[in-house]
């Protein structure tokens, strides 16, 4: 299937950044932490239309073997103008840690400007919302620049159970950026794919069962998928209000922290959600649990291991078709995306049954036709929360509660630690947020991570932790890409 282009402004966009990018060329941005860039705008070094520049002209080199990215903002150059009048201003908004940052968001979160919001599908194309999701909102108002929308597993691999990771029909396949061939996961592959290859400076995804987790393991990127509530979904595409959280992913900590300060917080519009987690969020924010000892107290390094610990009912929590999660989300995402669609100001669908009209309709996409749409067809069957999905629901809150919060309180642990992603239906189907660092590279360099996870409102011990874990192991390597001169990705061909 043919690549669409990102933006039809794309050309006229990297025309005019070409000259700012050459000035600037002797620094390799795709690696430079938000710290980095902050320095150098504060000395001069450096202008927010340069960065921008360069990530729209990496973006072009590199998308094309990727498939990281869907569409590019075409007011993104214009934004960054803004940025640099703002701090030659003296403007107080110029002093925050995020101003000027490009950031690329997940393709099902809203934004109120030329961008489409689609889940990766063609069937929102051309749809219009309303206004900014709320996590979109706040970012702005942190003056971050929204450099593009990151590609996806489609409708966060809620539409079928039988396409790869990474697919999506607007983009087709993402790679991962280390090994072509290996699976880059989902559904935020192209959030992780873009913020390992350097394509921004950070990116956010979401997460209803793995979709942070999997994708920054995958491809050797930090993920924090936040407890529920912590950050809000109005304007995000949703799976389950019950399980679904916005949340960073960044080539460190600090910056994936940085991103988390400025994106929690109540929202009128998640209303319910956020007020029940606002007072999670610690006074001061998150940057303050960025400690080198956070592991004290906690034996590697200063922390105490206690191995081999078993959740409770762990096979039965893991076991998508027995736990209740997959009744659950069936009749969830029914009632939430139709409810998403009818709030849309334009859209040329309004319901889950239009979906499965629509992709009926253009069997011209092959992959539309070979992937199916098993996950719509469940869906469009369910009839909402009656007694059985009650019965699901209750069950999870059982098996939680029986589980690692039973776990954790009798042994008065921090943390769980385990690799990868095999652990995220544990955190998921009660909403506990969780951490994934690069821990390092398997067979044929395939990245790892290590996930901590913890329960609701454990972000700023989970990040002392992480961030202890990072500074100790160094794991993370950028992947090899060609930088000198024109960009590429040396394993792509595989």
């Amino acid at each position: 299937m043919a690549i669409v282009p990102l933006s039809l402004t794309f050309a006229i966009l990297l025309s005019t950044a070409v000259a700012a990018f050459h000035s600037t060329a002797a620094i390799d941005y795709g690696e430079s932490t938000i710290s980095d860039i902050q320095s150098y705008f504060a000395d001069g070094s450096l202008t927010s239309r340069q960065l921008v520049s360069f990530y729209l002209t990496r973006i072009q080199s590199l998308n094309p073997y990727l498939r990281a990215v869907i569409e590019v903002n075409p007011d993104a150059l214009s934004d960054a103008d803004i940025a640099d009048r703002q701090r030659l201003s003296g403007s107080l908004l110029s002093r925050g840690i995020l101003h000027g940052i490009p950031i690329l968001l997940k393709d099902n979160i809203a934004t109120r400007d030329r961008l489409n919001t689609t889940a990766g599908s063609f069937a929102l194309l051309g749809s219009v919302v309303q206004r900014n999701a709320g996590v979109a909102g706040r970012l702005r108002s942190a003056g971050a620049i929204i450099l593009g929308k990151a590609s996806l597993s489609e409708w966060a691999n809620f539409r079928t159970d039988h396409a790869p990771n990474g697919w999506c029909a607007r983009s087709g396949q993402g790679k991962n950026p280390y090994v072509a061939s290996a699976d880059p996961c989902g559904s935020s592959s192209g959030s992780a794919i873009s913020a390992a290859a350097g394509m921004a400076v950070a990116a956010l995804g979401t997460e209803t069962d793995g979709s942070i987790i999997c994708p920054a393991s995958a491809n050797s990127v930090v993920g924090i998928k936040p407890t529920v509530g912590l950050t809000s979904r109005a304007g995000v595409i949703p799976v389950s209000p019950r399980q679904d959280t916005v949340g960073p992913m960044a080539r460190t900590v600090a910056d994936a922290v940085a991103v988390l300060e400025a994106i929690v917080g109540y929202d009128e519009r998640d209303a319910e959600a956020t007020a029940a987690a606002a007072w999670f969020v610690p006074e001061g924010g998150y940057r303050q649990f960025l400690k080198v000892e956070g592991l004290k107290g906690k034996r590697e390094k200063g922390a105490i291991l206690l191995d081999n610990l078993e959740i409770a009912n762990a096979s039965l929590i893991l076991d998508w078709d027995n736990s209740g999660e997959k009744v659950a989300l069936l009749a969830e995402f029914k009632l939430a995306v139709n409810a998403y669609l009818s709030e849309l100001v334009t859209s040329p669908v309004r319901s889950l049954s239009d979906l499965i009209a629509f992709n009926n309709e253009h069997k011209i996409q092959e992959q539309i036709q070979e992937y199916g749409q098993t996950s719509f067809l469940e869906a469009e069957k369910t009839n909402g929360l009656e007694a059985k999905v009650r019965a699901a629901i209750k069950r999870m809150a059982e098996l939680s509660a029986n589980g690692i919060e039973r776990l954790m309180k009798e042994n008065k642990l921090d943390a769980v630690v385990t690799p990868d992603y095999s652990f995220t239906p544990v955190l998921a189907i009660n909403g506990y947020p969780g951490i994934s660092v690069p821990a390092g590279y398997g067979e044929f360099g395939v990245p790892f991570g290590i996930c901590f996870g913890g329960l609701k409102g454990s972000e700023p011990t989970l990040i002392e932790i992480a961030y202890a874990f990072e500074q100790a192991t160094k794991a993370r390597k950028p992947p090899l890409l060609i930088s000198a001169g024109d960009l590429g990705c040396m394993h792509c061909g595989d």
